[in-house]
Order: structure tokens, then sequence, then C-alpha cells
């Protein structure tokens, strides 16, 4: 059967916070099966534990934010929640001495290594998969987003800008993880942002860790990176590397095809939100024979 994962020892990293420029320490502690993703804030006098929940994503201003009731926030978890996806981790407490994820490189890259170096067991209870049965889709001003029933996980991305950097390669990228790696395809990509947004962002506290160490900065024609772009299409690949982070704060793998124009984290989180008030939409499965599991999830790491 397909079952439950966490790590196998704790593991920790340390990095600047994006949006806020403060110093963070996160700490990756295995976990029982069943708890799924929980966030732990012990900078705070009192420990605070936020569970990742779309009804909790309150701030969506380039990131994806946690805000509970009472104030306590968890921000820019996308990376960091791409990267359990990708590796199938359904456990786990993730300690912060902040209020945000550290940036690291702006990708997922170094999240993955800290997966792999910490090693990955499997737990003896069963992974339970999301699989949508009817299309769910969220549409604002040109902007769309949408689930369709699929026998596996395929996102089908496209961005729109119109500036140089962008019109050099594809703004399109369809990526089915039947066939494509998470780690090779996604892992990398960059999160990117113009020179022309640095002053709206410090004026309203954001962007203020941000340098070429862990964005991709473009000014009016080029990217500014000395060594340049990972991919071609780095752009449009890091939004899907955004959105596969967004769509695992549901808590558990989607078995549906994604597809995304202009998307951003309050779209993908609006879009998770109409799926869980659409009951008939989707259901939980699980799967006692691997092989009777759709084949994108036969490509996940496997245990250490």
């Amino acid at each position: 059967m397909i079952l439950q994962r966490t790590l196998k020892q704790a593991i920790s990293a340390t990095g600047v916070g994006l949006h806020s420029g403060e110093r963070v320490k996160l700490t990756l502690l295995p976990a029982p099966p069943d708890t799924g993703i929980l966030f732990r804030r012990t900078d705070l006098p009192e420990p605070v534990d936020v569970k990742v929940d779309p009804l909790l994503v309150n701030d969506t201003r380039l990131s994806s934010t946690l805000v509970t009731d009472t104030g306590v926030r968890v921000g820019t978890i996308e990376h960091l929640m791409s990267a359990f996806a990708g590796f199938g981790i359904d456990n786990l407490v993730v300690e912060v001495t902040a209020a945000e994820i550290p940036i690291m490189d702006g990708s997922a890259a170094p999240f993955l290594y800290l997966l792999q170096t910490a090693g990955i067991v499997e737990q003896p209870k069963k992974k339970r998969f999301i699989r949508v049965k009817q299309t769910v889709m969220v549409e604002d001003r040109g902007v769309w987003v949408r689930l369709d029933p699929y026998d596996g996980f395929k996102i089908t991305l496209s961005i729109e800008f119109n500036h140089p950097a962008f019109n050099r390669a594809p703004q399109t990228v369809v990526v089915d993880f039947a066939r494509h790696s998470y780690s090779d395809e996604i892992s990398r990509a960059r999160t990117f942002g113009f020179m022309h947004e640095v002053e709206y962002m410090r004026n309203h506290g954001l962007g203020r860790g941000g340098s070429l160490d862990n964005a991709i900065v473009i000014d009016d024609e080029y990217v500014l990176n000395p060594e340049g772009l990972r991919f071609p299409d780095e752009f449009v690949r890091h939004k899907i590397l955004d959105a596969i982070g967004d769509l695992y704060i549901v808590g558990h793998p989607l078995i549906a095809a994604f597809s995304g124009h202009k998307s951003g984290h309050a779209m993908n989180n609006k879009l998770l939100r109409k799926l869980l008030e659409t009951p008939e939409a989707w259901e939980f499965v699980s799967f006692d024979d691997p092989l009777d599991a759709p084949s994108s999830f036969h490509q996940l790491p496997q245990q250490d």
C-alpha cells in the first residue's frame, strides 16, 4: 500500500526572510501519522502551533502566509510546501524562529537537500489523496485557475508579461509528473521580481531580505543576475513551483489536472477554498496496491 511519510531525523537550516529581512532558523522534525504539516513559532513567549489549512491563508501579498485568529503569522510557506509535495511528505513539525520561512536561494532546491539529508521514512498508515471528480474553476478579470479530473497530477500554467526578458522564451509550460521529475524540472526555479517593484515592496514592509542571491531581478530589459537564468523559461517554472506549494496547503496530494493563466497565491487559495466548499467535486482515496495509484505518484523519492 502507499503509506504516509515523515523524516528519519530532525534537520535545521538558517537563512533570511525574503520580506522581513530577519534572520531565521528553520528546523524540520519527524511527526506521527495523521499529524499533517504543522508550523511551530518558537520565538514567541509560548510556542504556537499553526496547522496548514487553506482557510488560514489570510495574506497573499507576494507569498502565501498563514494567519491564525489570534494574529500569529507564518509567512512565505509556498516553496517549503512545494518541496514537501515533491517528496511526498505527509507529517512534519516545522519549527521557525520568526514570522517567515527563510527564502534560501529563492527556489525549493535547498529544502529538497534538507529532506534528502534527513532521510525519508514510511509510516504504518495509509496515505490519503484528494481525487478531483468534477471541474472546479475560479476566474477574475482574465486571471483564472481550475482543477479537472485526471488520473495523475499535471500542471499547465501560462504567464503574460510584455517584457523582453519574458518574450525570449515560452510563457506556457506543461508538466505531467508521470513523465517529468519535480527535482529536475521545477525545484530549482527561483522567484523573480522587477526593479520598479522594490520601492513599492519596501514601503509596504516587503522584500527587505531580497537580493540577487535569492531572487531573479529584472530591469526594464534584462535579467540583472550575473549567472543568468537556470532555465530559459524559469519564470513560468517558478510559478508552477509556487502553485504546487499553494495546492499542497490542502494537506494531501491532489489527483487532478491543475491549469491556470496569470495565476498567483490569492487565486490558488481561492481555488482550494472553492474545492473544499464543493463536496461533490472531490473524494479521499487511498491505495492498497501502489500499482493502483496513478503513475504520477510512482516517481516519489524512495525511503532512506
